[in-house]
């Protein structure tokens, strides 16, 4: 019998979905295990609501986890409801929503669980990249349960009560949860970056049903929406934006809009979605501050790339690559991080990043806003690793280091009258915005004020872009 209307995990799919059109699927399925008296206890739905829904009028499926039945563990048939979802998910082409509350794995069923785990993350391999996985954690997901957010495309959590961890902080050595709760919110957004949004229940309702407005329901379908707004709009403000790039990003979008993802990661990367001209875009830029609601800088960066910063850009392009999301980038970078702990994964970290861009298929359009050094800003979607068009604003400098730097290298122990004169000669022969518009680096310079209609027309331009790649299985980096 289901527990829809009666339990967390019913009210949250209702609460979740467009009004009356949640479908369950399953109602019936109990338990098959009787070992350890199980078949005294009532399993109804083994734990696990399913079925599918609408979301603003789009076909989405969700499974929610029931914490009233034996703790929401997961068993046999629990998980063959959630695999079943699965299956019908990419024959339908509709994206998956798992709503998560358990203990974890059911152990009076061991063996039968744990292959039951296996089947789980293989049918979100399959999927992936296919249709959109979304996760949002409620309560408990804890040991091979939290491996599940881990292969889905978002995470959102719970704030408060939620619990997100493979190993509890009291099992980690020299750990425990008052020193350091590895399985908070906090924790699992600033630190691991698997969570992608942290937020009341309510709130998480909100967000999710935001994101799926971006995203298209399969790898074969466009994200379109209509757009009302002035597609040569300017912008005024822009120019001041270049410190915190979410606002760039905002006076980019159809009406003003930017959803970021990832926002507590990692936090002098920005990425996210806009709409242009009724098209999702995914964003990447570099950030150096965060203007809090005051209009002051609430939190400033180093204009650097981190490791952070690298690994969530790199999975955020490679999500918009498999779903045919086009890629804009905002760059204003000087170099790397220069400290021992980002020594450690700064070039795997840069190098896969660079990778996601070069193997990346979908349109790719570059706008460099400020400042653009070394072969970190080479790093953010340049032309030489294949972004298509490529802007910079009229005051960009583009090189390989800051003018004055290169100057007092090249004329060591000469007088600051020689090295000001060589600065203003390398500025203008080796790190303008024209310089390198000259070398065909940069395709267009454009006042920061039209930012908008230029990015919408090369946009535009590539819809119809096609790539022919090496044939091969996959890369290895």
């Amino acid at each position: 019998m289901s527990n829809l209307t009666t339990s967390s995990a019913g009210r949250r799919i209702i609460s979740l979905l467009d009004e009356n059109s949640f479908v369950e699927i399953g109602a019936e399925v109990t338990a098959r295990s009787t070992d350890f008296n199980l078949e005294t206890k009532k399993t109804p739905g083994d734990g696990v609501i399913t079925g599918y829904g609408l979301i603003d009028g789009s076909l989405v499926y969700v499974y929610s986890q029931d914490s009233s039945v034996l703790a929401g563990a997961v068993g046999e048939m629990h998980a063959k409801k959630i695999v079943n979802l699965y299956h019908m998910a990419l024959k339908t082409g509709a994206p998956v929503i798992g709503l998560i509350d358990s203990a974890g794995m059911r152990l009076e069923e061991a063996t039968d669980a744990l292959y039951a785990f296996g089947r789980i993350y293989n049918n979100q391999a399959m999927a992936s990249g296919v249709i959109p996985q979304i996760t949002a954690v409620f309560g408990n997901c804890g040991g091979g349960l939290a491996l599940i957010p881990g292969m889905t495309d978002f995470t959102f959590m719970e704030g408060s009560k939620a619990k997100l961890f493979v190993n509890s902080p009291n099992a980690i050595k020299g750990n425990y949860e008052e020193k350091n709760d590895t399985a908070a919110a906090a924790f699992q957004s600033e630190e691991a970056g698997t969570v992608d949004f942290i937020g009341s229940e309510d709130e998480i309702f909100e967000g999710i049903r935001d994101l799926i407005g971006y995203l298209p329901s399969n790898n074969e379908e466009e994200a379109l929406t209509d757009c009302d707004d002035d597609l040569n709009r300017s912008s005024d403000v822009i120019a001041n934006c270049t410190g915190d790039t979410a606002c760039a990003l905002a006076e980019i979008a159809d009406d003003n809009v930017f959803l970021e993802v990832k926002s507590a990661y990692g936090k002098n990367m920005v990425t996210g979605f806009i709409r242009l001209n009724g098209a999702t875009v995914g964003c990447v830029a570099n950030r150096t501050e965060i203007i809090g609601e005051d209009g002051s800088a609430a939190e400033k960066f180093d204009a650097v790339l981190t490791v952070k910063g690298a690994k969530k850009a790199r999975d955020f392009v490679r999500f918009c690559d498999a779903f045919e999301i086009p890629i804009l980038t905002l760059t204003n970078v000087k170099g790397y991080c220069t400290c021992e702990c980002a020594e450690k994964n700064m070039a795997n970290e840069a190098a896969k990043l660079i990778y996601a861009f070069s193997e990346a298929t979908v349109p790719k359009v570059n706008v460099y806003i400020k400042d653009a050094f070394g072969t970190a800003a080479v790093v953010m979607n340049s032309k030489s690793i294949g972004a298509d068009y490529v802007y910079a604003w009229n005051d960009a400098k583009i090189g390989s280091m800051d003018a004055k730097h290169a100057a007092q290298i090249m004329y060591e122990g000469e007088d600051e009258k020689v090295i000001a004169e060589k600065t203003k000669e390398y500025e203008a022969l080796q790190t303008s915005a024209a310089s390198a518009a000259q070398r065909g680096y940069v395709d267009t310079i454009i006042n920061p004020e039209d930012t908008r209609k230029y990015v919408i027309g090369a946009f535009e331009m590539l819809y119809t872009k096609r790539e022919d790649r090496p044939d091969k299985k996959h890369g290895t980096v």
